[in-house]
């Protein structure tokens, strides 16, 4: 069953129209309906084209968080084989909010790791809805050691609203954590691959995004807070969420303009939650290439590179 969003209310009206003929014509043999329900289809393709190429920052917010588009375990599940997970931080806990391990990409080993918000209400409450502990970057943080020492590439899968602020959380350290996977990104000689599949929220996404190269799905979003966050803050009022999506700049398009990401992954029409096996296809594709580009650099480059690429960011026209 779909899950329409607010804006895909008349879409909703028309597929439902569409089907509500066709489960007519089920019950009773006789009825022929073909003809008005293909009237019906093609009314809403195109309905959901116009719907699409005209995304507001904040539709695009909401694409990204659709519960029915494909999650971290859906991408290891689909692209990665030999997938065999490696839990906990060796300090405290497992954190289920971040999931990784030994895997093969098209047959070559590699370290993945990235966050998971669940599918339903009991695995979202498992994964705390996708916002790691500290025990998650530090998970991380022993992933990404084990691939440097093995000469594993990592592939991290952001999803996130943005680490967990709880009081538990802050009292284990959390920032310190986050800063510490931040570090570490920028210190393995070895490939690091970076997509932000929905959501990349605060410092809880750059723990994981400070990589060779960051891509986004197309009606992905990346932002140093939520729309919501930054409402509140700016204009005490949380449902200037709108204007706040505008001004963040968060969406995959701008942040290519900024030099922020290095590649934008398009997405089936009317997003990746319509056709999930098309938008991971599409990602496996896109991983492929990124790992090309980056096959036969020395550890010494890959550092050098990586650091180069964060401390030139926000450089773009400065010069001018």
């Amino acid at each position: 069953m779909t899950n329409y969003l607010d804006f895909e209310r008349p879409l909703a009206e028309i597929e439902g129209k569409a089907e509500e003929l066709r489960a007519m014509a089920r019950a009773n043999e006789e009825m022929d309906i073909e003809t008005e329900a293909a009237a019906l289809d093609k009314k809403a393709r195109e309905l959901l084209v116009d719907l699409y190429s005209k995304l507001t920052p904040w539709r695009k917010c909401q694409v990204a968080r659709h519960p029915q588009r494909p999650h971290c375990r859906d991408y290891i599940a689909a692209l990665f084989t030999e997938y065999t997970p490696l839990a906990g931080d060796r300090n405290f806990a497992d954190d289920h909010a971040v999931m990784g391990g030994l895997a093969r990409f098209e047959d070559q080993p590699v370290v993945v790791i990235g966050h998971e918000k669940g599918h339903d209400t009991k695995s979202r409450i498992l994964h705390n809805f996708g916002m790691a502990r500290p025990e998650g970057y530090r998970k991380a943080v022993r992933l990404m050691e084990l691939a440097d020492k093995f000469g594993l590439p990592v592939i991290t899968l952001v999803d996130t609203a943005g680490a967990y602020p709880g009081k538990g959380a802050e009292e284990r350290g959390q920032s310190e954590a986050i800063a510490r996977s931040t570090e570490k990104c920028l210190q393995i000689g070895v490939p690091l691959i970076s997509i932000i599949i929905g959501e990349g929220g605060s410092g809880g996404a750059v723990a994981f995004a400070t990589a060779d190269r960051v891509a986004m799905l197309e009606h992905s979003i990346y932002s140093v807070i939520s729309p919501e966050g930054c409402a509140s803050i700016l204009w005490k009022d949380a449902e200037k969420m709108r204007e706040a999506a505008e001004a963040l700049r968060l969406t995959a398009q701008d942040l290519a303009e900024l030099g922020v990401n290095d590649r934008v992954i398009p997405e089936p029409m009317g997003g990746a939650h319509r056709d999930p096996q098309a938008a991971i296809k599409a990602v496996g594709a896109a991983l492929g290439g990124m790992l090309a580009e980056l096959e036969g650099k020395s550890a010494k480059k890959l550092i050098k590179d990586r650091r180069k690429k964060f401390l030139d960011l926000g450089s773009k026209g400065l010069a001018a």
